[in-house]
């Protein structure tokens, strides 16, 4: 079973920078696209940032010039570095991860627990 392990989040001030970091366990082969969601309370889940093995990326447009994503060099990591954070990112922010889909539908999906990020103003 996939599990996904988040950590890197905090308190910080607004303007400053934080990096998430997520690795999935639990499998020998490489999950297609990981990246990160988040919610804020009273808010539905959103989209931040996912980035596929090939390198393909997507982004909220609330967050692109600000936020990048990456691949670590170590299979099945991905990194959410966040500049310029503003108080309306607040939010719990949860590593993400789908495997490939097929003719027979969509890909697997897995979720991590959450790691709260908390912007000051």
């Amino acid at each position: 079973q996939v599990q996904l392990v988040e950590s890197g989040g905090g308190l910080v001030q607004a303007g400053g920078s934080l990096r998430l970091s997520c690795v999935a366990s639990g499998t020998d082969y490489s999950v297609w696209q990981m990246g990160w969601y988040r919610q804020a309370p009273g808010m539905p889940r959103e989209l931040v940032a996912t980035v596929t093995t090939g390198g393909r990326t997507d982004f909220a447009d609330s967050v692109k010039g600000r936020f990048t994503v990456s691949r670590g060099s170590a299979r099945n990591t991905v990194f959410l570095q966040m500049n310029d954070l503003k108080p309306v990112d607040t939010a719990i922010y949860y590593c993400y991860g789908q495997e490939l889909g097929t003719e027979r539908g969509r890909g697997a999906e897995y979720w991590g627990q959450g790691t709260l990020v908390t912007v000051s103003s």
